[in-house]
């Protein structure tokens, strides 16, 4: 797939289906953050997940969106995670919120994968597996890369906006706000 392609161009039916795309670390659960930098956390122990979280889903779910977390993981690439050490914590994240699934690219920039956002793979994967219209759908993340991914993709896009010393979404989102229940007010004024 090649970098600035819609993955999203082509209209589909009317009765495709509609998704929440969701980063996972800052999103979801808090990152760690070091110099006004995220991480994700180093292991289970680490897992807290975000106040409003659970709320902001199951509202996100009444509304008719399947909820698709998007994540990269380069850490597994570099040697400093193990790949099941990660699986672990996705699980666990699934266990306590009602995701639908987890796409997870292992790889690192050097790896030239269309998974790592900001290319648009895991949303096109999530999309194919379940039928979803993106043109109907929506990312929520709070890097650069998560928005970049989600207008490649084809989606609208919500940045969550920690102030992080790091490149800002360009072009900017289609919104951006405080947290996800934040995010979820925007979507579900505009679904």
């Amino acid at each position: 797939m090649g970098v600035g392609r819609q993955v999203g161009a082509q209209p589909t039916s009317p009765r495709a289906r509609r998704a929440v795309f969701l980063d996972r670390d800052g999103v979801l659960n808090r990152a760690v953050v070091r110099d006004r930098k995220p991480y994700p956390p180093a292991g289970l122990e680490g897992l807290d997940i975000l106040p409003g979280v659970p709320a902001a889903l199951d509202r996100l779910q009444r509304l008719g969106f399947l909820l698709i977390v998007v994540t990269n993981q380069p850490d597994v690439a570099r040697g400093d995670r193990s790949r099941e050490s990660v699986d672990a914590f996705n699980a666990e994240l699934a266990r306590r919120l009602p995701l639908d699934d987890v796409f997870v690219c292992f790889h690192d920039d050097p790896d030239g994968c269309d998974c790592r956002k900001p290319l648009p793979g895991l949303l096109a994967r999530g999309a194919e597996r379940y039928g979803i219209g993106l043109e109907r759908s929506y990312l929520v993340g709070d890097r650069w890369r998560d928005i970049a991914a989600g207008q490649r993709a084809g989606v609208r896009t919500v940045f969550i906006d920690y102030d992080y010393d790091e490149r800002r979404p360009e072009p900017p989102a289609d919104v951006t706000v405080k947290d996800l229940s934040a995010a979820v007010d925007w979507i579900e004024s505009h679904a």
